[in-house]
């Protein structure tokens, strides 16, 4: 089983959801006999913003590098998302990444009765962090965000670990991240080989 760790928070060892990212990745790793862990950190080795020269794939190099992050998400069982709020939203390290994986003809594709999720199979766990209190409240533009994105992809199973409401106070900070901690789910069965799907429509 392959396991996809992804971080995206600035704050290096003060981060949150880079703290529960971890917890998420060593509960698998104890659950998990032989499970392959990949681990990319997006503040220190961020992918560049999606742009025209990308779509045209007009430098090889990138290209490449494109390609290789597509395909090591494509391999995942499990992907593990280090995800803080950043101005209600996501990093924009995180959305470049997005940008690299939500690929038409790879990851979904367009048919006659609509959008068609083709990177289904996968578990998805979200380590969310907030400094303030946002559960669903209208300026959540990030967990609603990462739920719509990994749908449309076709991966059903999304969870998430959050702690909110941590700049509030020390107080706050450390009852949130130990209920974060306690959220923690379980580690699921092994998920059943995915099938290619033809690219036809």
């Amino acid at each position: 089983m392959k396991l996809l760790h992804i971080d995206s928070s600035a704050l290096g060892a003060a981060s949150i959801t880079r703290e529960l990212g971890a917890a998420v990745v060593a509960r698998w790793s104890e659950a998990v006999d032989g499970l392959q862990v990949e681990y990319r950190d997006l503040d220190r080795d961020p992918l560049p913003h999606l742009d025209g020269a990308s779509l045209a794939k007009a430098d090889p190099a990138r290209a490449e590098e494109d390609e290789r992050v597509l395909q090591q998400f494509l391999d995942a069982d499990v992907v593990v998302v280090g995800a803080p709020m950043y101005n209600f939203a996501i990093p924009s390290t995180l959305k470049a990444w997005i940008d690299r994986i939500a690929v038409a003809g790879r990851t979904f594709r367009y048919t006659a009765d609509g959008p068609q999720g083709l990177a289904g199979g996968k578990t998805v766990i979200v380590a969310s962090g907030r400094g303030g209190l946002h559960a669903g409240a209208p300026t959540d533009f990030q967990e609603p965000y990462l739920q719509a994105v990994f749908a449309f992809l076709g991966i059903k199973q999304v969870q998430f670990v959050r702690a909110e409401g941590v700049a509030l106070s020390p107080q706050h900070r450390t009852e949130a991240l130990a209920a974060a901690h306690a959220s923690i789910p379980a580690v699921a069965p092994r998920p059943q080989a995915r099938v290619a799907e033809p690219l036809a429509a």
